[in-house]
């Protein structure tokens, strides 16, 4: 299941992670994600029970307009009209006041057909990448939205920081993490992500956080990141397996060295 063009999402790396993960089943208690991004993993698992979170307030208004109005998120993305200039209009329209549903629907829409399916915003906060066509505007359908809306009823979706969703976990919880990073580095300053960046002060703050769940909660947490040394030394006495493919130092290209690694408590 796919409904996103998202940087760093971790659908190509699928393939590796699934044989590290928990399988649904043996979730005791909830599936918890901080940093849901395109919800590869999430999908995935399929969790019974779960909590998705992210920064990013438009992605977090899509899941949820599609986990209450999938009918009308559908019937309102199908009628955008098609080419350039729409693109322009629709993403430039100001949606304060509009519906959940329609907000779902356009930021479904822009990430459709905008460039590469990047995510990036200006100094105002508005979404600001530029047309990249209709081609994959219909790998999404009806169909899939009420599917992926039944998924995300099963889920809280919330748009909050993730040390607040980390520290309010439960016992027998299991944590995926995907935080931003680009491969091999210390520091992300990339534009293309919703947030703009993620730097070692925040990576930092995440392996706190992490170590100090009590070992009484029996929260196991599995988490892809760079391997830059620095990050890895956050994570001493932790397992460290390197992933043995990724996207590199480029956006969506397929490398060989990959420069991430997974780090699990388990």
């Amino acid at each position: 299941m796919k409904l996103l063009r998202y940087p760093g999402g971790k659908s190509k790396l699928l393939s590796f992670l699934v044989n590290h993960l928990p399988k649904s089943k043996d979730i005791k208690g909830s599936y918890i994600e901080p940093f849901v991004g395109g919800g590869s993993v999430f999908f995935h698992v399929n969790p019974n029970r779960a909590l998705i979170s992210d920064l990013n307030p438009d992605l977090i208004t899509l899941y949820k307009g599609i986990k209450l109005y999938p009918h009308k998120v559908w019937e309102t993305f199908k009628l955008f009209p098609k080419g350039k200039a729409a693109y322009y209009s629709i993403r430039d329209n100001d949606t304060e006041g509009r519906p959940m549903y329609y907000k779902a629907a356009r930021t479904l829409y822009l990430n459709r057909t905008c460039f590469k399916g990047m995510w990036r915003h200006n100094n105002s906060g508005n979404f600001n990448v530029g047309y990249g066509g209709e081609e994959r505007r219909w790998a999404i359908t009806h169909e899939n939205l009420i599917e992926i809306s039944t998924i995300f009823r099963k889920a809280e979706i919330n748009n909050c920081d993730f040390e607040d969703v980390i520290l309010g976990t439960s016992k027998n919880d299991f944590i995926f993490l995907d935080p931003p990073y680009k491969p091999g580095d210390k520091d992300l300053h990339e534009l293309h992500y919703s947030n703009g960046k993620f730097l070692f002060d925040e990576q930092i703050r995440l392996a706190e956080t992490l170590k100090s769940l009590p070992k009484s909660k029996h929260i196991h947490w599995a988490m892809t990141n760079s391997s830059h040394k620095d990050i890895l030394k956050l994570y001493e006495g932790y397992k460290i397996e390197k992933i043995p493919f990724g996207t590199g130092d480029k956006l969506g290209i397929q490398t060989k060295s990959s420069n991430e690694v997974l780090i699990t408590n388990y």
